[in-house]
């Protein structure tokens, strides 16, 4: 039987997940990409917490940006994303790239971030 792309890309994602954890001082930021959008959330997995979670499906992102498919959508989120971490007070996270390759949208999101002062 011949696996998806998507299967292969969950495959990455729980090989990743087995040494990636967040904890309450470094929460884990957790990247997912469709062809229109891309979303990420910090998640605090000690607690099973979810923290708070950003998309280019938001209102005030909606209207910065074109399409939210893209390399420049996903540098905009990846600066709100920093704002709003900046604001719960969180200076330094662990990297989820969720199975994704790192390069195109996941590399310009995580290359925001850290631009927007969060470090991973």
């Amino acid at each position: 039987m011949r696996k998806t792309k998507e299967q292969k890309r969950i495959l990455r994602h729980k090989r990743i997940r087995k040494t990636v954890k967040g904890t309450g001082e470094q929460p884990r930021v957790c990247v997912h990409r469709s062809l229109k959008n891309i979303s990420a959330s910090l998640i605090d997995d000690v607690a099973c917490r979810t923290l708070f979670t950003l998309s280019t499906l938001d209102k005030t992102l909606k209207t910065k940006i074109k399409s939210g498919g893209n390399v420049d959508a996903a540098s905009t989120l990846g600066e709100a994303f920093a704002i709003k971490a900046q604001e719960k007070g969180i200076k330094k996270a662990c990297f989820d790239r969720g199975g994704y390759i790192y390069h195109g949208r996941v590399k310009a999101f995580a290359e925001a971030v850290r631009k927007g002062g969060l470090e991973f």
